[in-house]
């Protein structure tokens, strides 16, 4: 049906054009809406899940001895497998329907969740969540892909503005849902609470959401998904692991991305990419993912610090703690859902540098975080970081939807969602290892000149958490008098002061230097390339013969935007197909 067409008019059988005119019944048109809501419920349990367990770290590093480095592995399990296998379910939704796909996903999700909920150790944890991260890569570039065929181009950025809102408002929704179950249950629960939303995303899929495919049949890629995870491992086992003063440290990091160049130059050659690296040649796509996931890779870094800031140096409880992660989510609500009026008014360029100078502004408030900062200092600068990622991120992915055509937007929603992760990946990595490294320069005078043993002292100097741990046994033991003990807490705060401040810095410089990229690099209009599935490998660019057809160019800042059609689809290009289901 086409964007101007009335809702009175049907169309059956085939998608056989662009889907804002061929690909929309009745019926679905009608209940875009209701599909979004559902979609949008899968996906807040998802990402949420990803900065839920920030603040139950303290008290699974009490009750499962767990350390600082295992602490962020379940993290960061959860987050590489998510961006490893996100191609991989976008193609077993291209080939046997999104809608079908999605819903094994959620429920693996929702059964590893239970696992995880249940560990008995480290270990076990760190699995448990990997095993999580399984189910949980299907829900993005799936219901992203989704949106895309049922939303007529006009709607489409207000639609994805909602997803994209929903998406960044969760990353810090997660503290506060911990906080509040951590209050009256064991840590395992924040795990729990996953089943039974995912219950209620599963009979909504099924209820409303239409089944989707595409019929280019992609080839699965193992040789890809194994270089990856191997390739990133070593990356951040070496950034995360082996000490900066070692030489081991840079052999992983040199292994790890050797084995990622490697991974790079065999997608480069292969017509089933799991990463199609020809995307990153559209400026219109390239440049707001690199944006996209530095800023990604800003907030985890500094909610990771946040939570023990909040808990152990101000001595908050954790619901109080996650409460105050409310004005990041807030300011995201605020910021991605208008974000798309204001592009059209100003552009996608000044709107999404902009928010990064505001997200910047917010970061450099975190960094002059102290003992004694009033709360309302720091909910306005969380405000300011939520709203300026709410302008980032909304329009930086309409940007890369509109650079795709719908035949592409499963391969071009699994690159944007795997750069992002692997981004948020590496930032937590990289500030956590150099974070370990401050705090232990730091505080070393201090244990220096304590009574505990070598061994204690080791175990001291991992953490915040982990010197907590230490003093307050050693206390109980007699081993350090009490005014002895809190003389050295004491200096374990101002250690890991230094810490957080360096965190809010470099997040402040990093989001500056995107801002600084998007006004240099952003293309004013939108590349729109069409799919060359018709000759040679997929993601490939057009033969000459349809070099006209190669890119369209979609004005952003125009008031007539709601009447751009797509652009032209390949001419030998099999049509995208929906079917609503009785």
């Amino acid at each position: 049906m086409s964007a101007q067409q009335p809702p009175g008019s049907r169309q059956t059988g085939p998608v056989t054009g662009s889907v804002a005119q061929h690909s929309v019944t009745d019926g679905i048109y009608a209940r875009r809406w209701s599909m979004l809501a559902v979609l949008v419920t899968s996906l807040v349990i998802v990402v949420l899940d990803n900065t839920v367990l920030n603040v139950a770290l303290k008290t699974i590093q009490e009750d499962l001895g767990a350390t600082q480095s295992e602490l962020v592995w379940s993290i960061n399990a959860y987050a590489l497998v998510f961006a490893a296998l996100l191609f991989t379910w976008g193609v077993l939704g291209d080939r046997y329907g999104r809608k079908k796909t999605l819903m094994i996903g959620m429920a693996s999700f929702g059964l590893f969740s239970a696992l995880t909920a249940w560990a008995q150790s480290p270990e076990q944890l760190i699995a448990a969540r990997a095993l999580m991260g399984v189910g949980a890569a299907s829900v993005l570039p799936l219901s992203l892909a989704i949106i895309t065929v049922i939303f007529p181009p006009q709607e489409r950025g207000k639609a994805i503005g909602i997803w994209a809102a929903a998406a960044g408002g969760s990353i810090a929704l997660g503290p506060i849902v911990a906080g509040m179950l951590l209050e009256h249950f064991w840590w395992g629960s924040v795990f729990l609470i996953n089943v039974p939303v995912v219950v209620i995303g599963l009979v909504g899929t099924a209820w409303v959401v239409p089944e989707t495919k595409n019929p280019v049949r992609r080839k699965l890629d193992p040789v890809g998904l194994v270089l990856s995870v191997i390739g990133l491992l070593m990356l951040v086992y070496g950034i995360q692991e082996a000490g900066w003063g070692l030489w081991a440290t840079y052999a992983w990091i040199a292994g790890g991305v050797a084995v990622l160049a490697a991974f790079l130059w065999y997608e480069s050659r292969i017509d089933h990419p799991s990463l199609d690296v020809t995307l990153f040649r559209i400026r219109s796509f390239s440049t707001p993912l690199g944006v996209a996931s530095l800023s990604f890779a800003a907030l985890s870094g500094v909610i990771l610090f946040l939570t023990f800031y909040m808990q152990i140096v101000r001595g908050w409880s954790p619901l109080v703690a996650g409460c105050l992660f409310l004005p990041f989510a807030a300011g995201q609500l605020l910021g991605a859902p208008a974000s798309a009026a204001v592009v059209r008014r100003i552009g996608a360029r000044t709107v999404i540098a902009g928010g990064l100078a505001f997200a910047a502004l917010g970061s450099v408030g975190i960094a002059l975080y102290g003992r004694d900062t009033p709360i309302w200092f720091m909910i306005v600068a969380a405000l300011l970081f939520g709203y300026g990622m709410g302008n980032v991120m909304a329009p930086a992915t309409t940007r890369m939807t509109l650079a795709t055509p719908p035949q592409r937007s499963g391969p071009a929603s699994a690159v944007q969602q795997t750069v992002r992760q692997v981004g948020g990946v590496l930032g937590v990595a990289i500030i956590s290892s150099v974070g370990a490294s401050i705090y232990a320069h730091a505080f070393s005078p201090a244990l220096s000149a304590s009574a505990l043993p070598p061994a204690a002292q080791t175990a001291a100097s991992d953490s915040l958490g982990a010197t907590v741990g230490v003093v307050d046994a050693a206390t109980a033991s007699g081993q350090l008098p009490a005014g002895v003990a809190a003389s050295l807490l004491d200096d374990a705060n101002d250690a890991f002061l230094q810490v957080l401040h360096v965190s809010g810095w470099v997040a402040a410089v990093t989001l500056l230097v995107a801002a600084l990229a998007i006004l240099v690099w952003l293309p004013k209009q939108a590349e729109a390339v069409p799919w060359a599935g018709g000759h040679g490998q997929p993601g490939r660019a057009p033969e000459p013969e349809h070099a006209a057809d190669a890119v369209h160019l979609v004005d952003e800042d125009s008031d007539h935007l709601a009447h751009v059609e797509e652009a032209p689809l390949e001419r030998n290009a099999p049509a995208e197909s929906i079917r609503q289901e009785r």
